[in-house]
């Protein structure tokens, strides 16, 4: 079986969108780690894309939480901009939804959770007391990576919507369960379309220039 895995889709419907053009005919089912919600301009296109797709498990986030208790519960600023910009505008028929997304997936000799205990954990990031049992696919950081620990596997999809160090580059894996194998795959999008759909909905300035300071494949 061919599993599609990705998240961090952070209301970026262009690359959502991209990823199951690129994919169609080529995975037998589909599992989102989360954070489908927040940061972009289509946090309800999202779900409602998603919510039509057949053969797909979605997981929870950190974000989906945010916005089933409604409300940022840190301290950044720009993180706390973007979610006073983008729950109001959030569909609240999408709760229950978003509700009974699973927190983990066992599938093959893979879980797959959105974090680690809610931690952000890098390429390089010292996690050598952690209690690591399982070979486990993750997200939540935005980077990815391939590490093994304690003999199992740690892999890191990136971040499909918001790469935070090429903000046009999708990331996500392939799991293949017969041969065991994970291949780290990547795309590029136009991040302009986004950030013109962030101009036209009035973003503050803060969230746009947050996303025009990033750095880009394309520049």
């Amino acid at each position: 079986m061919r599993v599609l895995v990705f998240g961090d889709v952070h209301g970026n419907l262009v690359a959502l969108e991209k990823l199951f053009e690129i994919e169609q005919g080529y995975f037998d089912l589909f599992v989102c780690h989360g954070d489908i919600v927040n940061y972009g301009p289509w946090t309800n296109e999202c779900l409602d894309f998603l919510s039509h797709k057949k053969d797909g498990i979605l997981l929870q986030g950190n974000h989906e939480e945010y916005y089933m208790d409604g409300t940022y519960p840190g301290t950044n600023v720009v993180a706390k901009s973007f979610f006073e910009f983008c729950y109001p505008n959030f569909y609240g028929s999408y709760l229950p939804f978003i509700s009974e997304f699973k927190k983990s997936y066992q599938i093959g000799d893979y879980k797959i959770t959105h974090s680690i205990d809610g931690l952000y954990v890098f390429k390089d990031t010292d996690i050598a007391n952690l209690d690591f049992k399982d070979n486990t696919i993750v997200g939540h950081s935005h980077q990815q990576f391939h590490r093994i620990i304690n003999n199992k596997n740690l892999y890191n999809t990136g971040s499909l919507g918001q790469n935070r160090s090429l903000l046009d580059f999708a990331q996500y894996l392939v799991l293949d369960t017969e041969k065991n194998i994970v291949e780290m795959k990547s795309f590029i999008f136009d991040i302009q379309i986004v950030i013109s759909k962030m101009k036209e909905s009035r973003y503050p300035s803060i969230c746009l220039d947050y996303y025009k300071s990033k750095n880009t494949v394309n520049k």
